[in-house]
């Protein structure tokens, strides 16, 4: 059974439409507004609060803290620094992904560590000879991302404060009126935004405080139907959707390593001194000349769109929401592939995709053809790998 979240007070009698979906045993609002358009462009024109309490959330603390983590990411803890964040991933001993999610240093012995999917067990069994505590803190820590070329502003707006030094990726503690906040300049928009850590106790409060302050930026709540075309546009992949974690595989295709999705295989860090689960494995990986898959964006030919349509006596239609059922992507009469999220993108004009592809036609400006069905009927359209992500506004780290 579903329960709401520490905002759930807040977020309730905004989602008027009562659409809610399911997100790790919390309510998620899928759109508060009477089209998720709407919020769409406060993440990409204004500003928008979007509730991420339900992420998985652990405290990470002890003397042996940093040699835990450093067990377990394919990153170099050490050279995470007090006030940073990584976005990381961490692996089996096969060197397939079993998540991502981010690792915060807090203090010199403390880490805040976020996941997709449950990792309590993993991170304890991996704690092994280690002075180190491991505890779930996702009930007792809410979370409200502000998104947006606004964000900054509200955030100064809320707290007082100036915000333009916290660079891309830090973190850093702070107030909102007598509430105590963690604010890390992160999230899953590819925009200029933020995450705000609370007590969850103090999350009503918090909500109202950055509400209020928002109003003269034309902030709003937002919705995952919004965030989910956001997170397409920044190229940034969802567990269940563009890969699946090793734990729930139940062939070996679906169980990927960190070079076959695009930024995770440029966060293993072959160099650092530890030793990390999986690490023999994917240097071995590496050596027999690298995985045969890669994670790639599509941009789908309009006119192949149209002409489909066209054929059923239609004019031409994409649903504006995104969507997450993979289809096959073909060269020739081949399939090479599937296209994992796909939407249209109301910034760039276009329809847009993250494919799986082997890699033999991953390379840049290499032209397929996605499926696309229109009334049932099956047809193919002309697509083109390009780079992600597709979207990289400078205000992201600016």
């Amino acid at each position: 059974m579903s329960v709401g979240t520490a905002f759930h007070p807040r977020t309730a009698p905004l989602n008027r439409k009562l659409q809610w979906r399911e997100w790790s045993g919390y309510y998620a609002a899928s759109v508060y507004a009477d089209h998720h358009d709407i919020e769409y462009n406060a993440i990409r024109e204004a500003a928008a609060l979007i509730d991420v309490s339900p992420l998985f959330k652990y405290k990470v603390s002890g003397p042996d803290s940093a040699r835990l983590a450093d067990r377990i990411i394919t990153r170099d803890v050490g050279k995470l620094r007090v006030g940073r964040v990584y976005y990381t991933s961490w692996c089996d001993e096969r060197g397939k992904v079993i998540d991502d999610g981010t690792v915060a240093r807090l203090d010199e012995g403390t880490y805040r560590w976020t996941a997709a999917d449950p990792s309590l067990r993993w991170f304890r069994q991996n704690a092994g000879g280690l002075d180190v505590e491991v505890e779930e803190i996702t009930e007792r820590l809410a979370a409200l991302a502000l998104q947006g070329p606004k964000s900054r502003d509200v955030l100064e707006a809320v707290t007082g404060e100036t915000w333009s030094d916290l660079k891309y990726f830090g973190r850093r503690s702070s107030k909102i009126g007598r509430i105590e906040v963690d604010v890390s300049r992160t999230g899953y928009t590819g925009d200029l935004g933020y995450e705000l850590w609370v007590d969850s106790a103090e999350a009503v409060q918090l909500w109202d405080a950055v509400m209020a302050a928002g109003q003269p930026f034309g902030a709003r709540p937002a919705g995952m139907l919004a965030l989910d075309v956001t997170r397409i546009e920044a190229g940034l992949i969802l567990i269940e959707a563009d890969f699946n974690s090793v734990r729930h595989a139940v062939i070996p295709d679906q169980a990927y390593s960190p070079f076959e999705l695009g930024i995770l295989g440029q966060l293993v860090d072959f160099n650092k001194p530890a030793n990390f689960v999986g690490r023999r494995a994917l240097e071995a990986e590496q050596r027999n000349g690298g995985p045969q898959r890669r994670l790639v964006g599509l941009e789908l030919d309009w006119d192949g769109i149209e002409r489909l349509h066209t054929a059923q006596g239609l004019p031409p239609n994409i649903p504006s929401a995104a969507s997450r059922v993979p289809v096959p992507v073909f060269s020739g009469r081949r399939q090479v592939g599937k296209a994992t999220s796909s939407t249209w993108s109301p910034t760039l004009k276009k329809a847009i995709a993250l494919a799986s592809l082997t890699a033999s036609v991953a390379e840049l400006d290499t032209r397929l053809s996605v499926e696309w069905t229109v009334e049932a009927r099956r047809g193919s359209v002309d697509a083109t790998v390009v780079d992600l992500p597709f979207f990289d506004p400078p205000r992201k780290r600016a």
